[in-house]
């Protein structure tokens, strides 16, 4: 017991000795002397989690060379395995892929934390060749195993190892497809779009979404990447599948800079590339990006005499990322009969009212006014009291205290008064009228989220 508190009265010193060694014999010949690394060893192997901790540290910072790392590596068959994930972690944060071999080793081990902390380990030191099992723990392992296998996967550098990640794609489950495209997505793996593009006509729909949301950040906005892009868009289930592709082609689409031209990838091949009925089934997507080339190949669709092509274009209209098409969703709204259309007619004409262009703030609500006329429902009458949440005035906030009075539409009213009061560059001004509407935000108000910033803002604490 005396000398293990002698021993450890003196860890200061030791350290001091052990790391003027290291620097020493790097700046001679890049390697620790046998001496040093014995030291070394001797405070890995030791009981105390001190003193195995001033070990670690001389791994990490003294002992310099590929020599004195494969001595350390060599030391993991003989630690207990408490001992045996330190120097795991320590191996890792030292990066010398000489350790490699003896890490892999110890994936076998039957010890949870030591298998875990040499899969950590292989994200700094692990080659291309060890992608196979990286993945296959990902399939097999435990769930601590697998997040291990994953962090690995995701930060291990290199072009190279994204291609080998991305050949492990061919023969996997579609679980598994599913989490590599995610990971590649992470990495952001430029230059796996092709692989990426294939997945996106994947049989299994997991594996389609995870490659189109990949896409959606990796891919470029040419005709090239946007065209295979689209052929995801057609194979893609109608619902949550294809809404989520077509807006990942949107992503792509917006990166390029002049509104007016991103739709040019799509259009480009647009007869060549596509059959009339995947025409239809892509005029959506179109209009979600928008601009005036679009916009010509829409209205022939919604003049077009097949019902599912006009109403496909009415679809595609109602997608529009701009006010541009306010006057023509109303005018569509003023001739349309069928009850459905006019509803999705309606809430596009809702959404696009408020966006901020060259309107005026009045010309922006007296839109929203307009809508609140023509609803006939009060789903549709709650998303006008929503919308009115974005146009920063206090004439919406007139426009909105009636409807407190309104049970059906009091609670939407309650959260969009309160995020207007949100804004002290308004509430100030205006602080009477705010106070007014937020006592009664307070006293009818159901969400104690939205009572608790109602008082706050009564208050002017924020």
């Amino acid at each position: 017991m005396r000398a293990r508190g002698f021993l450890l009265s003196i860890l200061p010193a030791v350290a001091i000795v052990l790391a003027l060694s290291g620097r020493a014999t790097a700046v001679a010949a890049d390697e620790s002397s046998d001496d040093s690394v014995g030291t070394i060893a001797t405070l890995l192997g030791d009981k105390d989690k001190d003193i195995r901790a001033l070990g670690l540290q001389q791994v990490r910072e003294a002992a310099k060379g590929t020599k004195a790392t494969e001595q350390f590596a060599g030391l993991l068959a003989k630690l207990p395995a408490d001992a045996r994930v330190g120097l795991l972690d320590a191996l890792a944060d030292r990066g010398d892929k000489a350790a490699r071999l003896a890490v892999l080793e110890q994936l076998r081990s039957q010890d949870g934390a030591v298998r875990d902390a040499a899969l950590r380990a292989l994200g700094s030191i692990g080659e291309p060749a060890d992608m196979p099992q990286l993945v296959q723990f990902l399939s097999t392992g435990s769930e601590a195993d697998q997040a291990a296998a994953r962090g690995s996967l995701t930060h291990l550098p290199g072009h190279t190892i994204d291609t080998a990640i991305a050949g492990e794609l061919a023969g996997a489950t579609p679980k598994i497809r599913s989490e590599i495209i995610e990971i590649l997505a992470a990495r952001r793996a430029i230059g796996t779009v092709s692989n990426l593009l294939t997945a996106a006509e994947d049989s299994d729909p997991m594996v389609r979404k995870a490659a189109m949301a990949a896409l959606g950040e990796l891919a470029t906005p040419c005709a090239k990447d946007v065209g295979s892009m689209l052929r995801g868009v057609v194979k893609a289930e109608p619902g949550t599948e294809r809404d989520a592709a077509e807006k990942a082609v949107l992503l792509v689409c917006n990166r390029i800079e002049d509104p007016a031209k991103r739709a040019a990838p799509i259009l480009v091949g647009w007869t060549q590339l596509f059959t009339e009925d995947q025409r239809t089934i892509l005029l959506p997507a179109l209009g979600r990006v928008g601009g005036p080339d679009a916009l010509k190949v829409v209205e022939a669709a919604i003049a077009d005499p097949n019902p599912r092509r006009a109403d496909a274009g009415i679809r595609a209209i109602c997608n529009w990322p701009d006010a541009t098409v306010a006057p023509r969703l109303l005018a569509l709204f003023q001739s349309n009969a069928d009850p459905e259309r006019q509803s999705l007619l309606l809430r596009a004409l809702t959404r696009v009212a408020v966006l901020h262009d060259k309107r005026s703030n009045a010309q922006r609500l007296a839109l929203l006014k307009t809508c609140m006329s023509l609803a006939t429902h009060d789903d549709e009458r709650n998303y006008v009291v929503k919308r009115a949440a974005a146009v920063r005035t206090v004439d919406a906030l007139r426009f909105l205290v009636p409807f407190l009075e309104r049970p059906p539409l009091a609670q939407e009213a309650c959260a969009s008064i309160v995020e207007l009061a949100h804004h002290r560059e308004l509430r100030l001004p205006n602080e009477a009228e705010f106070a007014k509407a937020l006592d009664a935000v307070i006293r009818i108000c159901k969400d104690p989220g939205v009572v608790d910033h109602a008082q706050r803002y009564k208050a002017n604490k924020t």
